[in-house]
């Protein structure tokens, strides 16, 4: 899903002793050894094990990757928070949000197996993005609410990180079928699944009840075919939409829109009017190996976009920098993943 914004440094993380490690020295207690964290790592999900695949992408050049075994089959919006040293992801096999700490991200690979930690009630059909605000977490449910699939719906549903425990706070339905989400500020973000929308729900978690809620603004987001991902850098004031194009095409008919100066633009775009393409950059073609890119991730320093792509060649990890005049891009990293699903980009 996302970049991490208004991160504390993260000095250390403990995990089984391993010896493969030589870099790294044990603790006093034999069974623990003090890691310190890489720069840059891309957290993934994805819907064919269930598993975190973490990618150390602080030099793009040297990627190196480790995993998370969980007991989910398949997942979806991901995010790690620094101060509990916590990844949280949303499982769509059990239906609610699981958080796992026993974090390796080190390279050589080790995988570790862990357990969830933090849970919480399974309330959910078919969750997909997560967006963190604080100890608020909103999960959004693309599962069709009334039954009827010519009236686009969908659901937010609102936890609270309490301790070990996510409680639910209260459920939005919306009147927009639901995918990507992401908080900028106190607004939560949202594409409109099947088309080339984009909503907000200005001051969002000031919606305490279970109720019905209707977008605050919706935008056109022109050039789309069907946008799925979204993530905002506010370094840059940089949002980035991904097309999936057609749902039949899982392999090279995708792409994303670098929307530069997205404040003023989205501000100075009516309710319900069109963002023009020639305001946007796209990046699509044969080159980008996209046809299903389902989530973004933002590296607004060195201008790195970070795809989850779960169709082409079954799922990949993508990266691509240069992006600026957009086109048929090569990726500057590729990595098989199946059925990649979400990414989020943590950053010291």
């Amino acid at each position: 899903m996302k970049t991490c914004l208004n991160l504390k440094t993260v000095k250390k993380v403990s995990i089984a002793c391993i010896a493969a490690l030589s870099f790294a020295s044990c603790s006093n207690n034999d069974n623990e050894v003090e890691l310190d964290l890489a720069t840059k790592i891309l957290f993934t999900s994805n819907n064919e094990d269930g598993n975190v695949n973490t990618f150390n992408v602080g030099d793009i050049n040297s990627v190196t990757r480790a995993t998370l075994n969980t007991s989910v089959t398949a997942a979806d919006g991901i995010y790690y928070d620094s101060d509990d040293d916590l990844v949280v992801q949303a499982s769509r096999s059990t239906f609610g949000l699981e958080g796992y700490t026993g974090i390796s991200l080190d390279a050589p690979l080790v995988s570790v197996n862990v357990t969830a930690s933090v849970v919480g009630t399974t309330d959910m059909s078919s969750p997909r993005e997560v967006a963190v605000s604080n100890d608020f977490y909103v999960v959004a449910d693309n599962a069709d609410v009334d039954g009827n699939a010519d009236t686009p719906d969908g659901r937010l549903f609102v936890y609270v990180k309490e301790g070990n425990r996510f409680n639910l706070r209260n459920t939005i339905t919306t009147n927009i079928k639901l995918w990507g989400i992401i908080f900028v500020g106190n607004d939560l973000y949202a594409v409109a699944d099947a088309t080339n929308k984009l909503a907000v729900y200005n001051n969002f978690l000031s919606n305490t009840s279970t109720t019905t809620l209707e977008a605050s603004k919706t935008i056109v987001a022109e050039g789309i075919v069907r946008t799925h991902g979204l993530t905002y850098d506010a370094m840059t004031d940089t949002m980035i939409l991904t097309d999936i194009g057609a749902a039949s095409n899982g392999q090279d008919d995708g792409g994303f829109h670098v929307i530069s100066n997205f404040s003023s633009k989205f501000r100075n775009t009516a309710n319900g009017a069109t963002l023009a393409v020639s305001e946007q950059t796209r990046v699509s073609g044969s080159n980008t190996m996209m046809g299903n890119p389902v989530d973004v991730a933002f590296d607004g320093e060195t201008g790195t976009v970070f795809i989850a792509e779960a169709g082409n060649n079954g799922g990949r990890i993508l990266a691509f920098n240069n992006i600026n005049s957009g086109g048929n891009l090569t990726p500057v990293y590729n990595a098989s993943l199946a059925k990649a699903s979400a990414v989020y980009l943590h950053k010291e």
